[in-house]
């Protein structure tokens, strides 16, 4: 069989209830030239067991692997890359959505233009209440983007496998076990490499307000400002930036109300 165009690559770990919608707006799309390679990393719910009646009913187009122990995001998804052979590859969580015509708009996109490597697009945020907000930025991010946040909505990207390879996939280390996002744009503006978002929102992408805070725990705070610091070194940021890369520790231990007063007077 000759390779897909497009290579999907989903970790999927406790998503029994939204995985169903997740994959159905796959194979919904208007471009029908894809593969989709879903990793399972142990899950405890009946997240396999959906995921596999869509691997067989799809056998041609679906494949599902499986961790042996439980190995994290970045670890799952490069165990997709590793097996990925598409010339594009596409990012997907389970509990989001894409619109149908997202992949058609993604591939037209670096068909048509080569001197970027990845596209992304704008997303509406949802969660149990509704949608909430539209968040990204039409255009092509610098890599000084990167000081503030990072460029891309992790999953509405689709990347040049070649460009893939070349960044070495997903850090997989402790600091990046859920940051292996930031790490990865630090490695791709360090190639010199091009992203653009689209105008068009393509995605719905689940985000509870609660997760938000959940995460935000001190330990969480000084991966990301450790890969920070790798990533500001590798893009050879001057000196006087390097206080940006201590602003999620900073988050941390400023109380709330003085960042409401903060943002009221800006």
């Amino acid at each position: 069989m000759n390779p897909p165009k497009v290579s999907i690559i989903m970790g999927i770990y406790n998503c029994e209830s939204t995985i169903g919608d997740a994959i159905e707006s796959i194979i919904d799309q208007t471009y029908k030239d894809w593969e989709l390679i879903m990793c399972d990393d142990c899950s405890k719910d009946g997240t396999y067991s959906v995921a596999n009646q869509y691997c067989v009913k799809y056998s041609d187009k679906i494949i599902l692997l499986k961790n042996a122990t439980n190995q994290r995001l970045a670890a799952s998804l490069n165990n997709c890359l590793a097996i990925a052979r598409g010339e594009y590859i596409a990012r997907m969580d389970a509990d989001d959505i894409n619109f149908p015509e997202r992949l058609e708009k993604q591939v037209e996109f670096l068909d048509n233009h080569p001197e970027y490597q990845v596209v992304s697009c704008k997303s509406v945020v949802y969660d149990e209440n509704g949608e909430r907000e539209i968040i990204g930025v039409a255009g092509e991010p610098q890599k000084e983007c990167m000081l503030h946040s990072v460029p891309f909505v992790h999953p509405t990207i689709m990347m040049r496998r070649n460009a893939y390879e070349m960044v070495g996939g997903y850090t997989v280390l402790p600091r990046t076990v859920r940051g292996q996002d930031i790490d990865l744009w630090f490695k791709f503006f360090s190639k010199g490499y091009r992203g653009y978002i689209l105008p068009e929102v393509l995605y719905k992408y689940y985000n509870l307000k609660s997760t938000k805070k959940n995460r935000k725990s001190f330990k969480l705070a000084f991966n990301y400002t450790s890969t920070n610091l790798v990533g500001f070194k590798l893009l050879k940021f001057p000196l006087y930036y390097y206080a940006f890369a201590f602003k999620p520790i900073a988050s941390t231990i400023i109380p709330e109300r003085i960042k409401i007063m903060y943002r009221k007077h800006c």
